[in-house]
């Protein structure tokens, strides 16, 4: 399905009609909510939604497509839009990020363009029908930059790492070349400036005007040969009203060695005791420029690290058996069912079930667990880990872009991509900066030029130049993304993965942790450690019973009785009719019998007496186990004790985070005898016990009253409402892909110390910003008025253009720099 237009008035949307594809609507209430969502945007005159064709023709009368489409989604339904990453090259601060945004965004097809400096990377979400990544791709090239959409994550890694490289290559040829023309300009001039004899001697034996034309020749292999690529990305932005750092740089420097051009061959035009050549600051400028862009395309290039580390961990080919035939293909290839065979110290492939084999695998790439995991038959395998020395077979589940590996690589990606919300000011206060500076520089020089002293227009011309230089929007561009980027990439080293740059932001200033029990607080493994028989009957034979209603439920405890019983050696029956009830219990009829299992409450509902076992129940309760009760006909069967273990890092955890004064809160549907006594085990105060799957929502709301910040962490299916609820849902690694996709972090290991580690991560890559944001704009805020003379008047301090060169060059280094020192993180123990 594609979207078109009828009619073209692209800019303004006036006049046109919107075909536009929507996904979701399965009746005649759905197409009316859909027309009533989009009627209320402003600038529509009419809709008219077809259910059959699953289309909206919407009129339009000035109404922008991207806010028809957003009223489609607020409604809960989905827009026939696509999503594209641009590969962006040429982009070198934040005004070029502001430009490239700006030009995508002003496409008609465009609905969200995300540009990302650290990463070179546009994410566009974009109308199909109107545009194809080509067609965004010449939009971005026509503002000055190159670009490419990204291809197969398979081959990606080693485009970019070429594309990287030949760009490191480049930067250090031009500043090789910059450098061998620039130092006898700078030896000669500067070094007369410090030496008066060599000054004498060399006018005299040279000559002044022999010594300006060797400056001129030198200087003009400098400010066309690599400097030419200021000219080719400044001049276009300065014609279109956008000046980024390039149009600084060629302002700055065409001022001085144009100054310099007049001085050495129409020096009559100057004023008397103006004529001064400044060739030696245009050449160091751009060189030492050129010096700092190498650097920061070095550091920045680690700052990606991490992406490069995962996406290398998967495997080229994989050994597959069909047709009893052993073939070896290329990973992507695999299809599921297929039978890999992994060899000792092999990287398995992709993920899949154990068939065949036992073998220790390293899973610490994936998960950050340092031990090695015992895989043996019906045992889950993760490509990207590696096998120890034993062979395994397995069977292929998830291929290609749906295994573990692609979704952490995903995830990253997004979080890396991804903008926080303080980078909406910043982006907001550099679209306005270089042009800011362009006017303090005009300023500068028509102040300079009325009350400076003699010679008033060489100090004008220097302090003007000076201002163009010195200032740095590179800095305030790269603040937060490279930190964001550095400490993603931490965090997924760690198994610890955040689906957005916000959830870092959000996660550092929560104040109630609040956790589920079973599964997260305990190993979601429990086992039946109990049993007594209600008058009249007998252990072995109810038990057989509950087994064969709970062996058709999924949950862990339900497992741990079916378990029971077979460790028994008991037969488990047909069951027929079986219902279950989320957080309370299942029935069924087996072999004619009606048999309830469940909680004390479930059974109440049916009638039976529970108090028989009241005080059994308790001193169960008391030691940790759950009570379960077992109903026949109507009459009370058994009572079963079922104890889950707690977490070895569960105490630990919960000690840490209650140790940096933040509350911690247990929600449990179990009873609250048998709740509090697992919350005593880990030392927590706030439990939150009998609480049904529906009502863990309700509890979260509870607890975030008072707009007090709460993060849930959860693992289970019923968990996923409250993991949307919280501000912060953080998923653990064994839980479902339910609860996984409703979370804002995920643990790839069951083991709690993810949550310190996450939260310890996510303060330290705030911290790292706040550095950033301090340091660019402080930056910028102080030199700016020393370059432009203003300390002048009362300590005679003027700023030469080539130290403003120097500080520019290493202030977006010192950015970048500082970023990469959070990969030297590490969790608190």
């Amino acid at each position: 399905m594609g979207v078109s237009f009828s009619t073209v008035d692209r800019k303004n949307g006036a006049g046109r009609t919107l075909d536009l594809p929507v996904l979701g609507m399965s009746c005649a209430s759905c197409v009316a909510r859909v027309e009533e969502a989009i009627q209320s945007v402003p600038g529509v005159t009419a809709v008219n939604v077809n259910l059959a064709t699953g289309k909206a023709r919407v009129e339009l009368d000035g109404a922008n497509p991207a806010a028809v489409v957003a009223a489609v989604e607020n409604a809960g339904y989905e827009a026939g839009s696509d999503e594209v990453t641009l590969s962006v090259r040429g982009m070198s601060c934040a005004s070029c990020v502001g430009r490239v945004e700006e030009v995508l965004q002003r496409h008609p097809a465009v609905l969200q363009a995300d540009v990302n400096l650290a990463t070179e990377a546009a994410r566009v979400r974009y109308l199909p029908a109107l545009a194809n990544p080509a067609d965004l791709v010449t939009a971005v090239e026509e503002a000055g930059y190159e670009a490419e959409p990204q291809g197969a994550a398979s081959d990606r890694p080693d485009r970019e790492r070429a594309a990287r490289e030949s760009e490191y290559r480049g930067l250090k040829r031009s500043l090789l070349f910059a450098a061998t023309l620039t130092l006898p300009i700078f030896v000669l001039d500067m070094g007369g400036h410090m030496v008066p004899a060599f000054h004498a001697w060399l006018h005299s034996t040279v000559g002044t005007q022999n010594l300006y034309l060797l400056f001129f020749v030198l200087a003009s292999g400098v400010q066309f040969g690599p400097g030419r690529i200021f000219y080719r990305k400044g001049w276009p932005a300065l014609l279109q009203g956008a000046p980024d750092m390039n149009s600084l740089v060629m302002l700055g420097t065409s001022a001085a060695y144009g100054y310099s051009v007049v001085a050495t061959f129409a020096p009559g035009v100057l004023p008397e005791g103006t004529v001064h050549v400044y060739y030696e600051a245009a050449a160091v400028i751009i060189t030492l420029i050129l010096f700092g862009r190498v650097l920061e395309a070095r550091a920045r290039g680690a700052t990606s690290e991490a992406i490069r580390k995962l996406m290398g961990l998967r495997p080229r080919s994989a050994r597959v058996v069909r047709d009893g035939k052993t073939f070896e293909i290329g990973a992507e290839e695999v299809r599921p069912g297929d039978h890999v065979l992994v060899r000792p110290g092999e990287r398995l492939p992709v993920d899949g079930k154990v068939i065949e084999g036992s073998s220790w695998v390293d899973e610490s790439m994936i998960t950050g667990e340092p031990v090695p995991a015992l895989k043996e038959p019906e045992a889950k395998v993760v490509g990207g880990t590696v096998n120890g020395e034993g062979s395994l077979t397995f069977a292929a589940t998830r291929v290609g872009s749906d295994t573990v590996l692609a979704q952490i690589i995903r995830m990253v990606e997004a979080a890396q991509g991804s903008k926080l919300p303080i980078q909406a000011l910043v982006d907001r206060v550099t679209r306005y900066f270089v042009p800011a500076v362009i006017g303090i520089a005009v300023l500068t020089f028509a102040v300079w030029l009325a009350f400076g002293p003699t010679p008033a227009l060489t100090l004008a011309l220097v302090n003007a130049v000076a201002v163009l230089i010195i200032a740095c929007p590179c800095a305030m561009g790269l603040a937060t993304p490279t930190s964001i980027m550095v400490g993603t990439g931490k965090g997924a080293e760690m198994g610890v993965l955040f689906r957005g740059g916000d959830a870092l932001q959000a996660l550092r200033g929560i104040e109630i942790v609040a956790m589920d029990k079973t599964g997260t607080l305990t190993e979601g493994r429990p086992e039946l450690t109990g049993i007594r028989a209600g008058e009249g009957f007998e252990e072995q034979a109810v038990l057989a019973l509950a087994a064969s209603v709970e062996i058709h439920s999924e949950h862990p405890i339900a497992q741990a009785i079916v378990r029971g019983a077979e460790a028994r050696g008991l037969r488990l029956n047909e069951a027929r009719k079986f219902a279950a009830t989320p957080g309370q219990g299942a029935r069924a009829q087996v072999d004619g019998r009606d048999v309830w299992v469940g909680s004390q409450r479930f059974l109440s509902q049916l009638g039976v007496d529970t108090h028989r076992f009241e005080t059994d129940a308790d001193r169960m309760a008391d030691q940790g186990a759950t009570p379960l009760y077992v109903a026949l006909d109507g009459r009370l069967g058994a009572l079963l004790a079922v104890s889950d273990p707690v977490k070895p890092s569960a105490a630990p955890t919960v000690e840490w985070l209650r140790g940096e004064g933040l509350r911690v809160v247990m929600i449990s549907g179990d009873n609250r005898r048998t709740a509090e006594a697992v919350a005593r085990q880990l030392g927590i105060d706030e439990v939150i016990a009998e609480v049904l799957p529906e009502g863990k929502v309700e509890a979260v709301r509870e607890l975030q009253q008072g707009d007090r910040r709460v993060a849930f962490v959860g693992d289970g299916i019923n968990d996923a409402p409250a993991l949307a609820q919280a501000e912060i849902g953080i998923a653990i690694g064994s839980g479902t892909d339910v609860a996984m996709e409703s979370a804002e972090v995920v643990l790839m290991s069951d083991n709690l110390s993810g949550i310190r580690q996450a939260i310890a991560l996510s303060r330290a890559t705030l911290r790292n910003i706040k550095q950033n944001l301090f340091w660019a704009f402080a930056y910028n805020a102080s030199l700016l008025p020393v370059a432009a003379g203003v300390l002048y008047p009362f300590i005679g301090l003027l700023l030469s253009p080539m130290f403003a060169a120097l500080a520019m060059a290493f202030s977006s280094v010192s950015v970048v720099t500082n970023a990469l020192r959070l990969k030297r993180f590490r969790a608190p123990a």
